[in-house]
């Protein structure tokens, strides 16, 4: 595609709330081999999906979730669902499933590493504690500040 008219398809996507043709923009620009706009339309598919209240910490964590499970079903060809969080977040609500893969692991979850491989730093737990400090105690806030230092050194070298 010509500039103007990648331009052109990143305004509509940047203000569609239709989760079909943003699956059809990402599908397209795949097959067109137009990496950017394809990675656009997911990451505004993944904006919309949440029933949650835009902004909300509960929408933050299920787009987050959004993110890998469309990702993945991408990779793979086939639908993948992350069963053991999704689970997790029906026994103990998203608020303690989102302290624990933080602060209850030594290692970051491998959630957390499948979206830094994914260039979606943004949409690890970890960040998405640090977009809601008041939701955390420190402890947390400060392995999630630390993981994601770390993971940003490393990919800059």
């Amino acid at each position: 595609m010509t500039h103007p008219a990648i331009d052109r398809v990143l305004r509509l996507i940047e203000n569609s709330t239709d989760s079909k043709a943003l699956r059809q923009f990402a599908e397209n620009a795949r097959k067109k081999g137009e990496p950017t706009v394809a990675h656009a339309a997911e990451l505004r598919l993944y904006e919309i999906l949440p029933s949650e209240e835009p902004g909300s910490f509960e929408h933050d964590v299920w787009r987050s979730i959004h993110a890998l499970e469309g990702t993945l079903t991408n990779e793979r060809g086939k639908t993948t669902r992350l069963g053991r969080t999704r689970q997790k977040i029906a026994r103990v609500g998203e608020l303690g499933t989102v302290t624990d893969l933080i602060v209850g692991t030594k290692k970051p979850s491998e959630g957390f590493t499948m979206l830094l491989d994914r260039q979606m730093p943004e949409l690890t737990f970890e960040a998405v504690a640090l977009r809601h400090p008041d939701k955390f105690d420190q402890d947390a806030l400060d392995v999630a500040s630390q993981r994601l230092q770390a993971a940003s050194s490393t990919q800059t070298r």
